[in-house]
């Protein structure tokens, strides 16, 4: 049995996508899991009277209090301590509940994480953790990190890869996954100080699959399952591909409709083509992001997520549990760190 909690007012489109998603992702879960759902009980409960549900597997835990993407994150953490969010983590930090899946702010749920629940003993820095869609073949891949630490030291470069390296394990399915070090170069003398420094812990780590550099033109062609960078970088890359194809597609179909009728005719044929092409782009497809390195388990839905996304949040969220993901990165960073002594 998992215990789910879901912050049902966190993101752009809450409640209505959280309440649906919740629905649907209910019926895909074991018979005895169930869904917490935190939020204003008059609109949750607005909300999935739309549906048909068990309410003993879907329950609403109210509270009057949203963190917003406006508050400070640290002190709406301090400040709204009956927050959909707030009252969520410290559910989870109690054993109430196995996991924690909000689209609210990234800040607010980082620092509410490390505030309300810590770190994982040898974690210096957890890091937020994106699967990157698959542009060649069908191998999605992981970025990580992707926002939480914009400037890092080189042992934090290993801890992303020792972490992102279970994740794909443990939970994408991925067999001893290949690791690189997003650089300006691929050779082993490239990059700022903290990078080359990185580079070489990263190749004498005997427990990671290290493959070395690789430079943002060459992720397309997937030459590795794991992405390894600062929170900056990590960060411009997913904004980049994500708006520059959106931004293909759309001139492809402006281009395709202002044809004559022969244009127009291969764009209706083309049509599941483009859609498929669409899906390579679309996060809701792949779950939530989870911060790897918190002593809980907790995943960041996009903020925009729709019902579709939330669903698939909640779903990879279980594995995320079943897996003991959070146990091994543990005893991962505990060897690194007997082998260092």
């Amino acid at each position: 049995m998992i215990k789910y909690g879901l912050d049902g007012m966190g993101g752009d489109n809450a409640p209505q996508s959280t309440c649906k998603g919740a629905v649907d992702a209910l019926a895909k879960l074991d018979a005895q899991d169930v869904i917490y759902i935190f939020g204003n009980e008059d609109d949750l409960r607005n909300e999935l009277s739309k549906y048909k549900y068990d309410e003993e597997r879907l329950v609403i835990v109210p509270t009057t209090e949203v963190i917003t993407n406006d508050d400070a994150p640290v002190k709406a953490i301090r400040r709204k301590k009956d927050s959909s969010m707030v009252v969520g983590l410290n559910k989870l930090n109690e054993g109430e509940i196995d996991v924690f899946v909000s689209a609210g702010s990234t800040g607010a749920l980082m620092s509410g994480a490390l505030l309300l629940i810590g770190r994982i003993r040898g974690i210096d820095r957890p890091a937020l953790a994106s699967i990157f869609p698959p542009m060649t073949g069908n191998k999605p891949a992981l970025l990580l990190d992707s926002g939480a630490n914009t400037d890092c030291k080189p042992n934090n470069y290993l801890e992303f890869g020792v972490m992102g390296s279970i994740y794909m394990s443990k939970v994408m399915g991925v067999e001893n996954p290949e690791v690189a070090l997003i650089n300006i170069g691929s050779e082993e003398t490239k990059g700022n100080t903290a990078a080359k420094e990185a580079y070489q812990l990263m190749k004498d780590a005997k427990n990671l699959n290290f493959i070395g550099n690789v430079e943002s033109r060459e992720i397309p062609d997937a030459p590795a399952d794991v992405y390894v960078c600062d929170g900056f970088v990590g960060n411009v890359i997913i904004k980049y591909t994500e708006g520059l194809g959106m931004a293909f597609l759309n001139l492809l179909k402006d281009k395709l409709k202002s044809g004559g009728l022969g244009t127009k005719l291969a764009a209706a044929t083309l049509k599941d083509k483009l859609r498929s092409f669409k899906g390579m782009f679309d996060y809701s497809e792949y779950g939530g992001a989870p911060f790897l390195g918190v002593k809980g388990a907790v995943i960041k839905m996009h903020g925009s997520s729709d019902a579709v996304a939330v669903s698939n949040s909640i779903i990879k969220a279980g594995l995320y549990v079943k897996n003991g993901v959070v146990d091994i990165i543990h005893d991962e960073i505990m060897k690194i760190a007997e082998a260092e002594e």
